[in-house]
């Protein structure tokens, strides 16, 4: 952790300090700014979602698979991916239906169901900045 010199410069410290902290935050983080619910929400989100091999149908199809199979952990985790590559695709109907999936085979909940145009947008903010610089 940083701690400042006491000086009768105290504040060019403390702006020095400032901008060394800010510079640490990761580009999501940049993105999101102070809105920290929304950054918590993308937890679920994929930082660079061309490294998934598998297509958004064959992850709901997994799912739906699993979920008929009462494989609770599977079902869960396809529909965590299916939601994820949603996000990246721009689609909150799809995010909601997705994380909606797994909350009803886990019983958990999960934010991004609550405000997801929000948070996809702030996702897409990401994906610009990040994948196609």
């Amino acid at each position: 952790m940083l701690q400042l010199a006491k000086t009768s410069e105290k504040g060019k410290e403390k702006s020095k300090a400032s901008a060394v902290t800010a510079t640490n935050l990761t580009t999501l983080e940049q993105v999101c700014g102070s809105d920290k619910e929304t950054y918590q929400t993308l937890s679920y989100m994929f930082l660079d979602p061309r490294k998934i091999d598998v297509s958004t149908k064959q992850a709901v199809d997994n799912a739906k698979k699993a979920e008929k199979e009462k494989d609770i952990t599977s079902a869960r985790m396809w529909y965590e991916v299916a939601g994820g590559l949603a996000i990246y695709e721009g689609d909150t109907k799809k995010v909601v239906e997705y994380y909606g999936g797994a909350e009803r085979v886990t019983g958990e909940k999960y934010l991004i169901v609550n405000n997801p145009d929000k948070a996809v947008a702030k996702a897409q903010e990401y994906y610009k900045q990040y994948l196609h610089s």
